[in-house]
């Protein structure tokens, strides 16, 4: 098989030695050279003309879960454009009652009242309304939040003198009935009624979603975790037979398996150079802004004591970072509200890197409001911060509303953290935020770079990025957080992974680049998607 030249575009490489090029040889798989058109080396190769199109290294979501937003998609949308209001959420329900029997469940997801024409919270009054004969879950945007009608809370066993789990809350109203709304930990506590895909199904829905990441040039990802102790290494082994194509690091939800004696990660698991491979544990150390539960440092606007919630326990914990530390495997933190941020850098910090490459050993997710020390100290450890712009660009009504203006544009403060040497990515956590399409990279590289919402509303100029940084964040330093073997960048001897544009995203207006589509994409120097 001959080499193959790819000539005549606008590549960008992510390689800051050698940013642009025009050419790129690739063989088995492989950059073999990239560089300028006058300095191809001479050889016999199969020619392919790119004829000017704009070229990127794949992107890498460091932070999605996959198996839930392939799971979801098969349920009701909560979002726009296919929901617009309360109403229209229990007229879908009323439609899927109508296909199943009564007592079968009913679920949903990516609700944010924000977003509602009424401009309130779902409770269980509103599900009842849309079927109230069998058990409704509709997930709210953020993932962290549930609310469920008057039948599951029956067959939960939930009622007025139900405790609140640690960690966790059961909404009640003023007379102490529950509202049907449970918050962190306490979503948890239906969980055992709802009824389980089967191994097939799962298996299916993710080559499924392979394809749609395909369509988004997305060609590695991280998983972060299930919501259960059910293990994705399996069924991502089985789809990548199927022919899913992306490279993927698993991530072990720690609640579920600290009190599991007999848990290991197999050693045959943790090889970085496979497609699969487990990266080590996750924790939830508070929940989300949308969802007033975000650990903050400061109270919500509007109150003088609400600071959100901390979810995790000490001893979780301390037990994650021991075990971590005894198999050399990376530790994850969900960490939103400053006391959450610095509750885990602190505590990170008195750690040397237990990793035995050059992984970072330490990596805290999303980072909406960090406290200046917690910059200082990650950029001195080299642990890594993974956040999503677009929590604010499609969330901006109940960051505005929890938050206020001025706090609202002090978050996600990205330009700051780069300034300060904290090592910092980009990603979208989908399904977990207000987007119709909440994998797509491309409106979360114009969050980034407009620092605007959806809306318009400006959140906070100071803070953009350039769109050449977005990408190096979304590409070489995504691959970094994971440490995903040779993709991230377009430079010899990585993986030839790579997406051709329908329009040089360098320099269409920034209000356009989620406008921008995929036209190929190419994943070990094979076109996996064409559109």
């Amino acid at each position: 098989m001959k080499d193959c030249l790819f000539e005549n575009g606008i590549i960008f490489t992510s390689d800051d030695t050698n940013l642009y090029a025009d050419a790129m040889i690739v063989s088995n798989g492989m950059i073999q050279w990239i560089g300028k058109k006058e300095n191809i080396p001479d050889g016999n190769y199969e020619h392919v003309d790119l004829k000017g199109a704009c070229v990127v290294p794949g992107f890498v979501d460091a932070h999605m879960h996959p198996v839930m937003l392939a799971d979801f998609s098969k349920k009701i949308s909560a979002l726009p454009p296919e929901v617009h209001s309360i109403e229209e959420l229990k007229e879908k329900i009323r439609q899927v009652r109508e296909t199943q029997q009564p007592g079968e469940w009913i679920e949903g997801w990516g609700y944010d009242e924000g977003k509602f024409e009424e401009k309130r919270s779902l409770n269980r009054y509103d599900l009842d309304q849309g079927c109230s004969d069998s058990p409704v879950s509709i997930t709210r945007t953020c993932g962290h939040i549930r609310c469920v009608n008057s039948k599951a809370l029956e067959i939960a066993g939930i009622t007025r003198d139900t405790p609140d789990p640690e960690g966790g809350e059961i909404e009640r109203d003023a007379s102490g009935e529950p509202t049907g709304v449970l918050k962190e930990n306490a979503r948890n506590l239906v969980l055992p009624f709802i009824p389980k895909e089967s191994h097939d199904d799962k298996v299916q829905n993710l080559v499924d979603l392979g394809n749609l990441l395909k369509s988004q040039g997305i060609v590695a990802v991280c998983d972060m975790g299930n919501l259960d102790n059910g293990d994705n290494f399996p069924l991502y082994q089985e789809a990548a037979r199927r022919g899913y194509c992306q490279e993927t690091a698993i991530y072990y939800m720690w609640d579920y398996f600290a009190d599991d004696p007999d848990f290991i990660i197999p050693e045959t698991h943790r090889d970085k150079s496979s497609q699969i491979f487990a990266a080590g544990l996750k924790l939830i150390g508070d929940g989300s802004v949308s969802g007033r539960t975000a650990w903050m440092d400061k109270p919500y606007l509007g109150t003088t004591d609400e600071y959100g919630i901390s979810t995790c326990s000490d001893s979780l914990m301390e037990s994650a970072v021991a075990f971590c530390k005894k198999y050399h495997c990376q530790l994850s933190m969900h960490a939103m509200g400053g006391s959450a941020i610095s509750r885990v850098v602190d505590r990170a910090y008195r750690e040397e890197n237990w990793m035995e490459d050059d992984t970072p050993y330490v990596r805290v997710e999303h980072i909406t409001d960090p406290a200046a020390d917690s910059i200082r100290k990650a950029a001195e450890k080299g642990m890594f911060f993974v956040t999503q712009p677009i929590f604010m660009y499609a969330e901006i009504e109940s960051y505005l509303t929890n938050l206020g203006e001025a706090w609202m544009k002090t978050c996600y403060p990205v330009r700051t953290m780069l300034d300060q040497g904290v090592q910092l990515c980009f990603s979208t956590d989908a399904p977990a935020t207000s987007w119709a399409v909440p994998s797509d990279p491309f409106p979360c590289l114009k969050a980034a770079v407009t620092r605007r919402a959806y809306d318009g509303t400006d959140c906070g100029q100071d803070q953009r990025v350039d769109i050449e940084t977005a990408v190096k964040l979304y590409t070489r330093e995504s691959a970094k957080a994971a440490g995903f073997q040779k993709i991230g960048q377009l430079k010899e001897g990585y993986r030839a992974h790579f997406a051709v544009l329908d329009r040089n995203l360098f320099a269409v207006p920034t209000e356009e680049i989620d406008q921008v589509k995929v036209e190929t994409l190419y994943i070990n120097g094979k076109r996996e998607y064409q559109r």
